[in-house]
């Protein structure tokens, strides 16, 4: 491997024109993503390289040139497919806006869902780089018209065809009641038995259903719920080292162990590259 190409880079930022709509743009060699979930959709150009990820219980492989397509809270890992590493440009749009486009497009009502993950795709991604490329310029008018035309194309070519659902069924109960819970003790989370017996069923039944109906244990679960509510809290302008403590972290350094893991930069960039 030549000198200087192991080096990792990432820069996180806000679409300019679409509030809560990010772009990701990397490099990463030895960089894991944990496994975690996404509230918005996920539409990823490799651009070299390989990434390697598990995704709603299946490994796969997107090389150069492909495009990764993940909905909006299916759990996910990543990581290098090969040594180098991968580079890539990712576009996190929520689910309103993809909705909005799909509405445009005369789609019937409802989520859109993409039941392919990989796909080949040059001309969507010509569009998804220029999403990212009309950003940087800071043409309000060109980023906006960029990013409503990739999505576009990317939900007319991989879409699911109407009265296609990716939902799950709804969840059991005491599972529900058990997600609430961890979401109103977001600081201070019951063990594993207390939430059994607070939702009535036994910790290991509540374990397997849990991971079952989100795709991740309640211990997981919660570890991304605080990144979440961390995020929000950054982008409110609140300082790391009080959102450490206000989502439920020991403190900073726990706090961006976990962040990085799930998001892919430090609490410290996420923020520079949103305000940049």
């Amino acid at each position: 491997m030549l000198a200087g190409v192991t080096k990792e880079v990432a820069h996180y930022r806000r679409h300019p024109t679409e509030p809560g709509v990010d772009l990701l743009s990397a490099r990463f060699v030895s960089h894991r993503y944990s496994r975690h979930v996404h509230p918005t959709y996920t539409f990823g150009l490799i651009e070299s390289g390989v990434e390697e990820f598990e995704h709603a219980g299946t490994l796969l492989r997107a090389a150069s040139g492909q495009l990764a397509i993940l909905n909006p809270d299916v759990v996910h890992t990543g990581r290098a497919g090969v040594p180098e590493g991968w580079r890539y440009r990712v576009l996190y749009p929520t689910v309103e806006v993809v909705r909005e486009v799909a509405a445009d497009l005369g789609a019937p009502g409802g989520t859109p869902f993409f039941p392919t993950t990989v796909v080949d795709d040059p001309a969507a991604a010509r569009l998804l780089r220029s999403v990212h490329e009309s950003a940087a310029r800071g043409d309000a008018l060109a980023a906006s018209s960029a990013l409503r035309t990739a999505i576009a194309a990317i939900l007319r070519r991989h879409a699911a065809r109407p009265g296609h659902s990716g939902d799950d069924q709804a969840a059991p109960p005491a599972v529900s009641a058990a997600r609430d819970l961890l979401h109103s003790r977001l600081t201070a989370p019951p063990t594993l038995e207390e939430l059994a017996e607070a939702v009535g069923t036994g910790p290991f039944a509540l374990l397997r259903a849990f991971r079952a109906v989100y795709g991740l244990p309640p211990h997981a679960y919660l570890t991304n719920l605080r990144v979440q509510r961390a995020r929000e809290m950054l982008d409110e302008g609140v300082r790391p080292a009080e959102v450490a403590a206000r989502a439920g972290f020991t403190d900073q350094p726990h706090l961006t162990r976990h962040f990085k893991r799930i998001v892919g930069v430090p609490p410290g960039a996420y923020v520079l590259g949103r305000t940049a």
